[in-house]
């Protein structure tokens, strides 16, 4: 009787872990419950061959070394850390919840953190053999954008709209803060990552020189640009919070960069020149602290000069090499210095059809062409120590493969290290023969191995288990190709199977869509690339497609830049491509087709409910862009031009002016404090809907910007869910 008892007992158990995910593990279970087992942080020490990363609970820097088998050890516990900064500044309290992630080498023996305190914030230089703090910071808790010097002895950092530059030498004689830029108008903003936007590649605002003597700054000047009002509701009479929001066509911000000799207050100006609205990116000191390199690009985007400039009076020295393009040139990334050769540098470009490297000198001649087939450089990684060769992860298999190569410099061969399709995730030592590879497929959660760059040999660390088995059963996912609206460029696509699927069956279906520029969905990794909402509306019992349409990422200037003056429309016809293959299927349910999407996906949803709304019975629109005049300058006119210069394109892809074609059910969602997609947008088409008699939901989320993040995603995830289910599932 008792094992009667037991066996049921765990049958009951057994039939418990299998059950359908929650919509809050569906929310964040793939960060949490669900993620594959994974190195946390990994990193090579600098010219040696260790490996070090987090432990599993976050408490403990751990390292492999090829001299110790590759052997899992202990290098630094979160307690020697704190009893270090405790003992270094007496006046502060330690208490650390975990060991910094963001941790870097400077050298072989020294780790540079970052370490809050009760009292402060430091940025400190921590020797992990003698266990003792060698050099360290303190800045304001409140502070942002903080970089550290290349010597360690200084931190800048933005107080407000200006910077501040805190650190000892001789000069400051004992740690003070050195104030750097003073201006009171908050229209001038120093230092800022947030200049353009974060378009072009931005994610900076300060760049000490190598020699730690200068500092050059963006020097942001919004004044003219006009104040955006986002309604707080926080207050017993709301108020509102006034941002700095350049339209399309409108006035936009003038921006210049600055060089502070920050121990001599002496300033000095780039003469960048006009005209005063363009783009100043690829910012780049010379490794000598000589020069500074800057791409100058255009308002109307299609014209980009390669400057060089003198860091000691600001004066231009020479363009170096200029690129133009019929639709749009895109730069992204800074100049990469080959080492140990002050004259010649990588710059990455799409130009000749696929971003790739080329190999230039200080003259602007450009020495060799590094690209290889059609493969997109994803990520540049380091150079051999010889610096003859350099490292990166590029696409492979039609952009759903992520593969780590190699190239040489001086000819150009490339040579592809890993082979295995699916995505490798790979970090390469400082000399260049040792490569540490975390893989994953539609198959594979998690290989992680260590690969010896010369003879191709791995030695494996861990391979993760299927993280949801014996919890719940992720319904069948493949990945599949649609041949795109022109008739020969094929798109990958991804299909997702009810749970318990029948084939005699006809099920409704949800296409997940984002289609815009920067983004790809669809990918051969673990999952296909997606979060778990996905599979959890397919254990609701939808069919779930995706298709990364012409305009999306990954895949070559041509393949992306078809949207240009016509967002939406090209994107749209690859779509339909997919809805073609969808009702091919005998298990698909033609008369129950939903759209959803955010963002510029919002914007795809709700073309998609209007310019084919016989096809499409419910959509959900969150944070979309409804009329392309009221987005921001840089991203905007970038694929449309001014609204001045292309009426037509405006107007024909604006959803306002399709609002009464609407049938099905949709529900807009946003953020009351989006400062990307105003929501102006979603106002305007639900007035435009009132004004053409047609229903439509609205859900608005009071204290969320352009994402709804947190525990409300929870929320959000739900109200989506609820409205599939009550409109289409039915």
């Amino acid at each position: 009787m008792r094992k009667l008892v037991c066996a049921f007992l765990l049958a009951g158990v057994a039939a418990t872990a299998q059950q359908n995910l929650t919509i809050q593990q569906a929310t964040y279970g793939t960060y949490q419950e669900f993620a594959p087992k994974s190195l946390v942080s990994p990193l090579w020490r600098k010219d040696i061959k260790a490996i070090t990363y987090l432990d599993d609970s976050y408490q403990k820097l751990m390292q492999r070394t090829e001299a110790g088998n590759w052997t899992e050890s202990v290098l630094v516990t979160k307690e020697e850390l704190a009893a270090a900064m405790e003992k270094q500044f007496e006046n502060d309290t330690f208490a650390l919840q975990i060991f910094p992630y963001n941790y870097q080498w400077r050298d072989s023996s020294t780790l540079q953190l970052e370490v809050a305190g009760k009292k402060q914030v430091y940025i400190v230089l921590f020797d992990v053999t003698a266990k003792k703090v060698k050099n360290g910071i303190d800045f304001s808790p409140e502070a942002k954008n903080q970089v550290l010097s290349p010597d360690g002895e200084y931190v800048a950092w933005l107080k407000d709209n200006n910077i501040v530059i805190s650190g000892h030498d001789a000069v400051m004689q004992s740690k003070v803060d050195h104030i750097l830029t003073s201006d009171n108008d908050k229209g001038i903003v120093n230092g800022s990552d947030y200049t353009h936007r974060q378009e072009f590649g931005i994610n900076k605002g300060m760049w000490f020189s190598p020699d730690s003597k200068k500092l050059l700054y963006y020097r942001k000047d919004e004044t003219m640009v006009a104040n955006y009002p986002l309604t707080q509701w926080s207050t017993r009479i709301a108020e509102n919070n006034d941002i700095k929001y350049p339209m399309a066509g409108e006035k936009s911000e003038e921006v210049t960069l600055w060089i502070a000799e920050h121990t001599k207050n002496r300033y000095i100006p780039l003469k960048t020149g006009e005209p005063k609205e363009q783009y100043l990116t690829c910012v780049t000191w010379s490794p000598d602290s000589k020069y500074v390199y800057v791409g100058l690009l255009n308002r109307g985007q299609d014209h980009l000069k390669m400057n060089q400039y003198n860091a000691a009076t600001g004066d231009f020295v020479k363009t170096l090499f200029e690129e133009k393009a019929e639709t749009y040139v895109e730069p992204l990334h800074d100049l990469t210095f080959v080492p140990g050769n002050d004259n010649q540098f990588l710059y990455r470009s799409e130009k000749d059809g696929y971003e790739q490297l080329y190999l230039y000198d200080t003259n602007g001649k450009l020495l060799k062409k590094l690209g290889y087939n059609d493969v997109v450089v994803q990520q540049l990684l380091n150079f051999t120590a010889d610096g003859k060769s350099v490292f990166y992860i590029g696409t492979a298999n039609k952009g759903l493969d992520r593969q780590l190569y190699k190239v040489e410099l001086k000819s150009g061969k490339t040579t592809q290290l890993t082979t295995a399709s699916g995505t490798h995730t790979a970090i390469v030592s400082t000399d260049g023969t040792l490569a540490l590879d975390s893989f994953s497929n539609t198959t594979t959660p998690n290989d992680v191995s260590i690969i010896n760059l010369k003879n191709n040999k791995a030695t494996s660390l861990l391979k993760a288990e299927n993280p949801y088995t014996g919890k719940t059963v992720l319904p069948k996912m493949e990945l599949v190709t649609v041949t795109s609206a022109d008739g020969k460029t094929p798109l990958n696509g991804r299909l997702i199977y009810p749970a318990n699927f029948d084939a005699s069956k006809k099920y409704p279906v949800m296409v997940y869509v984002y289609g815009g520029p920067h983004a790809q969905l669809v990918t051969n990794d673990w999952l296909g690339g997606t979060g778990l909402f996905d599979y959890y509306m397919a254990q609701q019992g939808y069919v779930v497609f995706t298709l990364d349409n012409r305009g999306s990422d990954a895949r070559g200037r041509d393949f992306e830049h078809v949207v240009h003056r016509n967002l939406g429309v090209n994107e749209m016809a690859d779509q339909m491509k997919g809805v073609e293959f969808l009702k091919s299927k005998s298990f698909v349910d033609a008369d129950r087709i939903g759209v959803y999407g955010w963002s510029f996906g919002g914007f795809m949803a709700t073309s998609l409910m209007l310019d084919h709304a016989d096809v499409f019975k419910v959509g959900v629109a969150g944070g979309p862009v409804v009329d392309w005049k009221y987005y921001e300058v840089m991203y905007g006119e970038r694929y449309m031009d001014t609204p001045q210069e292309n009426p037509e394109g405006y107007k024909s892809t604006a959803t306002t002016a399709k609002a009464g074609k609407l049938k099905g059910h949709l529900l807009m969602i946003h953020g009351a404090q989006d400062p990307v997609v105003v929501q102006q947008h979603s106002m305007e088409f639900i007035q435009a809907c009132i004004a053409a008699g047609k229903q439509v939901d609205y859900f608005l989320y009071p204290t969320h910007e352009h994402n709804v993040r947190g525990k409300d995603r929870i929320h959000l995830n739900q109200k989506i869910a609820d409205y599939f289910n009550t409109y289409l599932k039915k």
